[in-house]
């Protein structure tokens, strides 16, 4: 069977490389190229232009080829795709790569592409949605008392998530699953057409669907955890299954 393509967006180096001795060279994380080979797919990075200009036309050029769309972590999204000021508490942004990904996405949408986020992903996917995001749960969100930006090694499982009876997620994990967290963000506001898949215990959303599932989210890293648990595995295999259809 042949395999799909499955587009993963670049970020960006903000200082030189050792290696290539270039400002600003583009990579993409190795564990999610590698799961998606892994599952059946067949990954390409796409790099966002500098000139913002571009992005609408280069979104409406590239979509067409490629499958499926993976909105992988990262930095910080700009609030001001939200209407908001950025908070002493925020982190570093990238106006380029925000502006990229808003418009790939509205263009993989409305061809009706598959699209998975993955921590910066989820967020930036309910801000292009409609939704708002906490700059800073420690700071904004007193609710929130769990560890969410872990100090463990990164692909160690740290804290649970509760999943949503009614989601696909169930299905795969059951009532709860294990995950890791490296995030300082979260949706605050949930955008109107997505629903919540999975909760952490301290009430923050950790998963997100569109009703028809075109558009899936998840707030940990499964990219880093699925050599040493199938089920993380097994959300790329589904993701790649529906990209194939």
């Amino acid at each position: 069977m042949k395999r799909p393509v499955i587009a993963v967006t670049a970020d960006s180096l903000v200082e030189s490389s050792e290696y290539i001795n270039e400002n600003f060279a583009d990579f993409a994380p190795r564990d999610l190229k590698e799961v998606i080979l892994k599952a059946g797919g067949l990954p390409v990075i796409l790099p966002f232009p500098e000139e913002t200009e571009l992005v609408e036309e280069v979104a409406r050029e590239m979509v067409k080829l490629f499958d499926g769309l993976i909105i992988p972590g990262g930095f910080d999204v700009s609030p001001t795709f939200y209407g908001e000021e950025p908070e002493r508490a925020m982190g570093r942004t990238s106006y380029q790569r925000d502006t990229y990904e808003l418009a790939l996405f509205k263009a993989a949408k409305e061809a009706g592409k598959s699209i998975f986020g993955i921590c910066r992903g989820l967020q930036l996917i309910n801000v292009a949605l409609g939704g708002t995001l906490y700059q800073d749960l420690a700071v904004q969100n007193k609710e929130s008392f769990i560890q969410h930006s872990q100090v463990s090694y990164g692909a160690f499982p740290t804290h649970h998530v509760k999943i949503m009876e009614n989601s696909s997620l169930y299905g795969l994990f059951g009532e709860q699953a294990y995950v890791n967290s490296r995030h300082h963000q979260a949706i605050k506001m949930l955008a109107p057409e997505l629903m919540v898949t999975a909760r952490a215990v301290d009430n923050v959303i950790e998963g997100v669907t569109t009703a028809d599932e075109q558009v899936t989210a998840v707030q940990w890293h499964p990219e880093n955890m699925w050599r040493n648990d199938k089920k993380q595995f097994q959300l790329f295999a589904e993701f790649i299954c529906k990209c194939q259809k």
